[in-house]
């Protein structure tokens, strides 16, 4: 199995129907899918049982709040974002994860004795696109 590190992650998004561009000052990010059940048990049955449901899943974006940056600024609540995350890269056949999604949450945090920090939610409207560079 190969592994890799965190640090050549690219996280890029653009408002919806326009390229992508990288976000700067990325820190972390994290990409979780999931999925519903549904139980269909019924009398007689001696365990649950139960049926695949929709999927669902959020992109998480934490980073160092850059006001030049024009990619953070257009995630603000309520906008439409298009998003690719690349956890090892973009070099050919590195994995990508593509997708359109709505910001939920932006948060902007400053202490006196460390770096101003910015988080962002979005919550994927449809499926993620898996594919290779």
């Amino acid at each position: 199995m190969a592994t890799v590190t965190g640090q050549t992650g690219v996280v890029k998004l653009q408002l919806a129907g326009v390229s992508e561009v990288v976000v700067g000052e990325v820190t972390s990010f994290t990409l979780e899918t999931s999925a519903d059940t549904i139980e269909d048990s019924s009398m007689g049955n001696t365990s649950r049982t139960y049926k695949a449901g929709l999927d669902s899943s959020t992109v998480s974006i934490d980073c160092y709040w850059d006001q030049t940056d024009a990619q953070q600024l257009v995630l603000d609540s309520r906008a439409t974002v298009d998003f690719e995350i690349s956890p090892s890269g973009t070099a050919t056949g590195s994995k990508k994860y593509s997708g359109t999604g709505i910001v939920t949450s932006k948060s902007i945090n400053a202490s006196f004795d460390g770096m101003v920090e910015a988080s962002f939610s979005i919550q994927v409207s449809g499926a993620v696109t898996e594919a290779a560079h």
